[in-house]
């Protein structure tokens, strides 16, 4: 599925406020994710960190990634990016 606009945004504030404290041990994203241009890529083990997913009315436990493709030209100007949306870093 690709997000774009309005969608997109409110996807991202939720990803960030909601979705990644909701994650078992979360200490921070890893610098590591990026590719050459700038975009990143985050995986998740178990899709019960989203809010919309009831653990009582599932049957199986399933991992999903989500990528965020950015403008940026390279690595740093993307998590400069992300970091401003407000993506939690590892330090």
């Amino acid at each position: 599925v690709i997000l774009r606009g309005v969608k997109m945004y409110q996807f991202l504030e939720k990803l960030v406020s909601i979705t990644l404290p909701r994650v078992r041990d979360f200490r921070g994203l890893s610098e590591k994710s990026f590719d050459k241009n700038g975009n990143y890529t985050i995986g998740f083990k178990e899709n019960l960190a989203f809010p919309e997913i009831k653990a009582e009315e599932i049957e199986k436990i399933h991992g999903l990634q989500v990528s965020i493709h950015t403008d940026a030209k390279n690595k740093a100007e993307g998590k400069a990016l992300l970091a401003q949306i407000g993506l939690p870093f590892i330090k």
